[in-house]
């Protein structure tokens, strides 16, 4: 009953809502492009995608000192129906900016 509580929640956010749609668009990515593309400070980010990561939406592969999130695979029925109905929403996404790829290191 607890994770389906958390998934249920975790849900119940427009900006975790837009966040599984973009890794869904774009897939994993690093915490600096996640947060140049939404536009988002680091801390509000992190909360989100700890958030998502709880309810089992989320992997995190850590590579050095840079974290990339992506969605979890396979997904449970509930949660790849959860993500299918996102994927019908309109949803206006940001384009996708890659700082990880345009210098050394993540700096934000």
């Amino acid at each position: 009953m607890e994770i389906f509580l958390k998934t249920t929640a975790a849900l119940n956010d427009e900006t975790r809502v837009m966040i599984l749609r973009f890794l869904d668009e774009n897939g994993a990515l690093c915490v600096c492009d996640l947060q140049l593309s939404l536009d988002m400070i680091q801390s509000r980010l992190s909360r989100h995608l700890k958030i998502l990561k709880e309810a089992g939406f989320l992997r995190v592969q850590r590579r050095g000192t840079w974290a990339y999130y992506g969605l979890r695979s396979p997904l449970d029925a509930f949660r790849m129906a959860a993500l299918e109905e996102i994927r019908h929403l309109d949803i206006a996404l940001p384009p996708l900016q890659k700082l990880s790829q345009t210098t050394k290191g993540c700096t934000l």
